[in-house]
């Protein structure tokens, strides 16, 4: 290419550059190109391009490619960089160097080729949104199944409307190293009321006594008389599961022991099928660390009791986080569990210690995956701890602008394609992906459990 018709890239700090005259480029925002100065060959992403006159590109370098390889450590500062694009072996120089190694779709920006997730960099705090019909929970579900194939990291799947059921199961088409992976993998899926099924469970007595008084509905003020009785009951509620609780406080001259008991039996807490009494709890199949974990909530008979179980899991690995012992807690529908406006004891409870583990535990290997249609719906405690997002169709604009907020390694111009987003096509941007990613997610390799009903035609 002569000097005269060549695309000349600038940079004044060796980490953005800029275009003044792009014309003649076909690059758009995402895509991957390489800028060459004086025998250096730096790559870099196009993160904005305006089509006004002249036309301008603007973005960020990635690293220096280096015989083979790309050093991301190194990028420099240039004049007049001819800017090339980059092609499917510089692509996957960028994989190999980065470990990208996570195969979940093709990348709709040049060069293409796949798209690749870093398995390592899952040790951040992910956001996965997108509206209704965007294909949300099928493409997470692409995620997940790589994940479990390629990784040894346990995942606890809290799934309120058992998207996540069949995970354990290929489909019949489903072949290749992935597919050879899963079918070696042990998927737990445990639900509440499923005959055959392993039992969702949860037990009482190992719950800290915050939890259980939110079980009883129980205020430290409000309540004072019943909630000290509970803390002098401390021993006896560690030992004894909760069916056999009722006699003793009967039996009891204290009459704060005999409203703990009317309590519990007004509330018909000895109901809720969700006490694990000598079955295993939930908590007890997470400890043996499958490597998934699916806990179907939606089936129980009382939505408090999808909570409990939920906040037994949750407090007995914050309880254990010294162990570290790292675990993945995706959850699905996410704004069931940390929503702001979420007022019942239960609840508030389940919220407070998922904004105690967004903030304190990364350290411990607790690590979290939230996957919700709408931003505003989650804590803005949880969602402000997140490293990675994951961007699925969202026409909000004021869920748009939320996001461009609080994820700021997402470039702008890619999250405002996201209305025109078809279904399973994603921005990935983050710890997560290499450089910030357009794409069309793959196929899954398992069933997915709650598909969309369709409309009845004559």
């Amino acid at each position: 290419m002569h000097a005269d018709t060549e695309i000349l890239a600038h940079s004044d700090d060796g980490r953005s550059f800029s275009v003044a005259d792009a014309a003649g480029s076909p690059a758009v925002a995402g895509s991957l190109v390489v800028v060459a100065d004086a025998g250096r060959r730096q790559l870099a992403l196009v993160e904005s391009r305006s089509d006004t006159t002249p036309t301008m590109l603007r973005g960020r370098l990635l690293g220096e490619l280096v015989e083979g390889r790309l050093d991301t450590r190194s990028s420099h500062a240039f004049d007049a960089a001819a800017l090339e694009p980059a092609d499917l072996d510089t692509l996957d120089v960028l994989h190999r160097t980065t470990g990208a190694r996570l195969d979940v779709g093709t990348a709709l920006t040049p060069p293409g080729g796949p798209a690749r997730l870093l398995p390592h960099r899952f040790n951040r705090h992910t956001f996965w949104c997108g509206q209704s019909g965007s294909g949300k929970t099928y493409a997470l579900g692409v995620v997940l199944e790589q994940l479990i194939a390629h990784t040894a990291l346990p995942i606890v799947i809290f799934d309120p409307n058992s998207d996540f059921v069949r995970l354990g199961e290929l489909n019949p088409d489903a072949h290749g190293p992935s597919a050879d992976a899963l079918a070696k993998r042990d998927v737990r899926v445990l639900r509440p009321n499923v005959e055959g099924a392993e039992p969702l469970r949860a037990r009482f007595m190992t719950m800290p006594i915050g939890s259980k008084a939110a079980v009883l509905q129980l205020d430290p003020v409000a309540d004072r008389d019943e909630f000290n009785s509970l803390l002098h009951l401390r021993d006896v509620l560690g030992t004894t599961e909760i069916d056999r609780i009722i006699p003793a406080l009967h039996e009891s001259g204290d009459p704060a022991h005999h409203r703990l008991a009317l309590r519990l039996e007004n509330l018909g807490v000895l109901d809720w099928e969700v006490w694990a009494g000598e079955r295993t709890a939930a908590t007890e199949v997470i400890d043996q660390r499958p490597d998934a974990t699916v806990l179907d909530l939606g089936g129980f008979s009382t939505p408090e009791q999808h909570l409990v179980v939920a906040l037994s899991v949750l407090d007995e690995l914050w309880e254990r986080r010294e162990e570290r012992r790292p675990v993945l807690l995706v959850v699905d529908e996410a704004h069931n569990l940390a929503s702001p406006t979420l007022d019942s004891e239960l609840a508030v409870a389940v919220r407070e210690r998922l904004i105690q583990i967004a903030a304190e535990g990364r350290k411990f290997g607790l690590w979290l995956l939230l996957s919700t249609q709408r931003p505003s719906k989650i804590h803005s405690g949880i969602i402000s701890q997140c490293d990675n997002l994951a961007l699925m169709k969202m026409s909000s604009p004021l869920d748009l602008a939320e996001l461009g907020t609080y994820f700021g390694y997402a470039p702008a111009e890619l999250i405002a394609r996201s209305p025109w987003f078809r279904q399973g096509e994603a921005l990935f941007a983050g710890g997560f992906v290499p450089a910030p990613a357009l794409v069309k997610v793959n196929a899954r390799l398992t069933p997915e459990g709650g598909s969309d009903v369709g409309v009845p035609l004559r």
